[in-house]
């Protein structure tokens, strides 16, 4: 869907929609735009954005039908965001048009422009990751979020790939404003973060320094307390954390944080990695913040495996109409749907079997897994979730070495958006394993008209 096309689906001035409800009805995506990597696959190319044909009516369903390549080798293309959303709805000089797509490892971010030619997005311009630590201090970007005209971005690190990071602040023509934080007091390290600008809210979760979690995963660092257990509440007006709460061993690496996309509400969700919990906050009717751990994902035991093994939460997400909370379990294997119509007591509605550890389901479908399901991306209706196996370079080439070899896949979701419910589509999959210069990593996924992780409404 073009920028065009979009802005005439709402009728509003701007891009994305003028409210969660109109998203919901806006026209199905034809291409999704997937990160793909070779960082670390010992492939020396760049990484690259795949653009996936999933019109079912098109010739080319299913297939990469184009490829974007960076210009440097090593990023590690991670997230992305778009320059636009639903926040600058009523702002006529705005448009969705492009994707902010930063490498982890180096700094670098690409500016990609998608709407020229949907099917065919091309590079707009470069920012130097160098010049980033330069102006401030900041490294290994993570999170993008459009916020109105302007893009913050969160850091993990400082230059010296050290925590606790920060936040970059770029204004529309991608040029360095510097941090777009006041104070930090409080935050150990940095990953996620989602605003609710109705209530002067945002959101902050921890990972680790990147100096941590770059060569991979030790449990030793855990016990020494490098890995994040915080969640920080700010001030969004005035750019600081207003409280801080430690979620202790039941809040082990909170990552993904998502506040229910409608703009009134104060609910919202962050998923514990390494303790594997789901943790739900809101206001009360005083105005008191609440938090309390909803869902419990219980470790198992495995041969081999050192400590009983965790479900790891890689990423969760939110129906557009805050019906359905979706999260995959990377080690596990499995894939779930909640029904959180009440958010303090979800409902297991659905849960899939793909890949994993546990060896519960090694192939779907007559195909192999490489992997387990991890980064998921839902369509605005709620209908089609895509599901990818990566997670990071070195904690892929840790736990399943074979997507270094065999690369990663894509696979679509079917979700039942009325009683709850999933079902794998056996007719769509995208082999990463067989791209022209060799297997590639795939991790995140984004629409054109927007998902069920980008917009935010002011």
């Amino acid at each position: 869907m073009s920028a065009n096309q979009q802005s005439a689906a709402c009728a509003c001035p701007g891009p994305g929609y003028a409210s969660p409800q109109d998203a919901i009805k806006a026209p199905r995506e034809n291409v999704v735009y997937t990160i793909c990597i070779y960082t670390g696959t010992g492939i020396e190319k760049p990484d690259y954005i795949a653009t996936i044909d999933v019109d079912e009516n098109s010739d080319t369903y299913g297939q990469v039908i184009s490829r974007c390549e960076v210009p440097t080798i090593g990023d590690e293309l991670h997230h992305m965001g778009w320059n636009a959303c639903s926040s600058c709805n009523q702002d006529a000089s705005m448009s969705r048009k492009y994707l902010i797509v930063p490498g982890v490892r180096t700094s670098n971010f690409y500016i990609i422009d998608t709407a020229t030619d949907p099917r065919n997005p091309t590079l707009h311009k470069t920012i130097s990751g160098e010049e980033i630590k330069r102006k401030t201090n900041l490294s290994a970007p993570h999170t993008v979020h459009c916020l109105g005209s302007d893009i913050i971005v969160s850091m993990l690190g400082d230059a010296d790939g050290k925590g606790p990071g920060g936040f970059l602040h770029l204004n529309k023509e991608f040029e360095i404003v510097g941090r777009w934080e006041n104070d930090i007091t409080g935050m150990n390290y940095n990953y996620d973060f989602w605003y609710q600008p109705r209530h002067n809210m945002m959101v902050s979760t921890e990972w680790a320094a990147p100096n941590t979690f770059m060569p991979g995963f030790d449990l030793a660092d855990v016990a020494e307390g490098k890995y994040g257990r915080h969640i920080h509440f700010w001030d969004f007006e005035a750019k600081k954390i207003e409280k801080s709460v430690d979620l202790g061993g039941e809040g082990l690496i909170p990552l993904e944080v998502r506040f229910h996309h409608e703009p009134d509400s104060t609910h919202g969700f962050v998923g514990a990695t390494l303790s594997s919990n789901i943790h739900h906050w809101y206001k009360d009717d005083n105005g008191e913040l609440v938090i309390e751990k909803i869902i419990d994902v219980e470790p198992i035991d495995v041969d081999h495996f050192p400590v009983p093994m965790p479900g790891l939460i890689t990423d969760i997400l939110l129906s557009m109409d805050d019906k359905y909370l979706y999260f995959s379990n990377w080690l596990h294997g499995d894939l779930r749907q909640y029904d959180i119509s009440d958010p303090s007591n979800p409902v297991l509605t659905g849960q899939i079997f793909m890949g994993g550890l546990l060896g519960k389901a090694p192939t779907v479908g007559g195909i192999e897994i490489h992997g387990a399901p991890q980064m998921i991306q839902l369509s605005l209706d709620g209908k089609r979730l895509y599901v990818t196996t990566s997670l990071f370079s070195t904690w892929d080439n840790q736990f399943y070495p074979d997507i270094k070899d065999k690369g990663g896949q894509m696979f679509i979701i079917d979700c039942d958006t009325t009683n709850g419910g999933m079902t794998l589509r056996e007719d769509f999959v995208v082999d990463f394993g067989k791209e022209p210069n060799g297997p590639a990593r795939a991790h995140e996924t984004r629409y054109p008209g927007g998902d069920c992780s980008s917009d935010i409404w002011v």
